[in-house]
């Protein structure tokens, strides 16, 4: 299988969104989605404030990550915050989600970034397992509040 790499574009809206609702129906939150394609179109694309990367596998979209710059003011520079990242389950144990995560490693050292971070949902084991197997590292010290 081929394993490729491609930023949305205008025109992906559509496509994002179905990634996006297919996670949340597997973190057990699709009834919390409320994003349209109008309103990813505005913030991803008119506003720049959020990115989006494909991996495909021989030429189709099978996962996706969506991220962000945030800014650490201990380490004085921009950093990569990924909200989602999502493999389709019939692509799963093929390593793309792997690959995904290290090619958003491999943008944040080209932009100069201090760290690429991210949130995991506590009873996600499959995923916790999979992000500590990747050398990823808890930070237990904090708690996230909204």
């Amino acid at each position: 299988m081929e394993t490729t790499f491609r930023h949305a574009e205008r025109g992906d809206e559509a496509l994002i969104l179905e990634f996006i609702k297919a996670l949340a129906d597997y973190e057990h939150l699709a009834d919390e989605v409320s994003a349209t394609e109008e309103l990813l179109e505005e913030w991803i694309f008119d506003k720049g404030k959020a990115e989006v990367l494909f991996v495909l596998a021989d030429g189709e979209e099978a996962g996706f990550a969506l991220f962000f710059h945030n800014f650490s003011t201990f380490l004085g520079k921009a950093g990569i915050y990924l909200e989602d990242l999502f493999v389709k389950p019939e692509f799963r144990g093929c390593g793309l989600g792997k690959a995904l995560l290290k090619e958003l490693g491999r943008i944040a050292n080209e932009r100069g970034c201090g760290r690429l971070e991210w949130s995991c949902l506590d009873w996600n084991q499959p995923s916790i397992d999979f992000y500590l197997a990747m050398g990823a590292e808890p930070m237990d010290d904090w708690t996230v509040y909204r």
